[in-house]
């Protein structure tokens, strides 16, 4: 059973999240709050797996909540809830550890899979936050920045899966997307990741976009 807890400063949000989870025999919503100090209460009154997060909350919001969460309790998965305009809160949220990013108006079925994804150590990004990600490191970065070294490696495949992990796709979806199967994407994304040293998906969304690899 997957221990939830569900963080948002908008009642509605909360008891709209634990409606979608309450069909899903193998969650259970075991805690709310509305704010970041709230997350790290419930972090160190039950064992949870995964937390929904709003990135803007009074008091300590969803960034510095995951920072704090992720250093004290690096095993619980943070699913950052945000809307379209506060995309400039997302890269901080990915690089300190978050797991997932779904827009508010998410459908149901985008929340429980992001939920399934994280758990299993992946990330899932929604394609229009990816999107935003890229539009705001553009204005960090309008110059394409020469191609790292250690990316010199990639073949076409792993650029191509590189790509749709960017987008938010999991690896059930980049398999039916490339005719391969998900042990093959299982297989590919390991090598990327030691091709490029890093340690998750999360990393890996992080380093293609900063250096412009999709």
């Amino acid at each position: 059973m997957l221990k939830i807890a569900i963080i948002d400063d908008q009642e509605i949000v909360r008891q709209g999240l634990k409606m979608v989870l309450s069909g899903e025999k193998d969650m259970e919503v075991v805690g709310e709050g509305e704010s970041g100090w709230d997350a790290l209460r419930l972090c160190e009154e039950h064992f949870l797996d995964v937390i929904l997060m709003d990135i803007k909350m009074p008091d300590m919001d969803g960034v510095e909540a995951t920072k704090r969460i992720k250093s004290s309790f690096p095993g619980i998965k943070i699913i950052i809830l945000t809307t379209f305009d506060d995309d400039e809160f997302i890269f901080e949220a990915l690089k300190y550890g978050a797991s997932g990013y779904l827009l508010k108006d998410a459908p149901p079925t985008k929340i429980i899979d992001a939920i399934r994804e994280a758990q299993k150590g992946g990330v899932h990004i929604q394609p229009r936050v990816a999107a935003k990600v890229v539009q705001r490191l553009n204005t960090f970065f309008p110059e394409k920045p020469e191609f790292p070294p250690e990316a010199q490696d990639l073949t076409r495949r792993e650029l191509e899966i590189i790509r749709l992990i960017v987008e938010g796709k999991n690896n059930r979806e980049i398999a039916d997307k490339l005719f391969i199967t998900e042990g093959t994407v299982k297989n590919h994304l390991t090598k990327i990741l030691i091709k490029l040293n890093l340690r998750d998906r999360t990393q890996l969304a992080v380093f293609a976009l900063k250096n412009k690899l999709v």
